[in-house]
């Protein structure tokens, strides 16, 4: 099995582990990725939808201040679910990589990497994209709005490697 090598930390093996998180609404190859990442010394938190993910990196919140919502409303969100996040260890700096499945309901693949690419406190999490199907032109527009690669299903240990070697040097 490929292994990969820790980004530094606070010393914890858990912590000096990187930490991807995994977006696919299959159960199924969520949790065949998760295996794999995990067997490959990464920690792994895996999550069923874009939306999801965007709720677990904290930009929900930049999203609702930027829907000029009622104060009271953006404050219970500051109050609440930015501490709950924090506490989850699930801010976006301690996130290393974000894989993610390209077609799922609700939000695309391509539709996350967009978001977090917009962000100025996300777009430095390289984003890997999968998908089962082979479809040229799909891959080279996540590539060209910055995925930092692109996987086909099903994900094998050698991808996970590559990616070690080419996304987290």
């Amino acid at each position: 099995m490929a292994s990969c090598k820790g980004l530094g930390g606070d010393g914890s093996a858990a912590a000096a582990l990187p930490h991807v998180l995994a977006v696919d609404d299959s159960s199924v190859d969520r949790a065949v990725i998760s295996g794999i990442l995990r067997s490959s010394k990464f920690r792994v938190t895996a999550v069923d939808s874009g939306k999801r993910a965007l709720e677990l990196l904290g930009s929900v919140c930049l999203r609702l201040f930027n829907l000029n919502l009622p104060l009271p409303l953006a404050i219970v969100c500051v109050l609440h679910v930015l501490p709950l996040t924090s506490f989850l260890g699930l801010q976006e700096a301690n996130v290393s990589m974000i894989i993610t499945d390209y077609w799922m309901p609700e939000m695309t693949g391509y539709e996350l990497l967009k978001k977090v690419k917009e962000s100025s406190k996300l777009k430095g999490i390289p984003v890997v994209i999968m998908s089962s199907e082979n479809v040229p032109t799909r891959i080279t527009r996540c590539m060209e709005e910055g995925a930092e690669d692109f996987l086909l299903k099903p994900v094998q240990p050698s991808d996970v490697s590559r990616l070690c070697n080419r996304v987290l040097r």
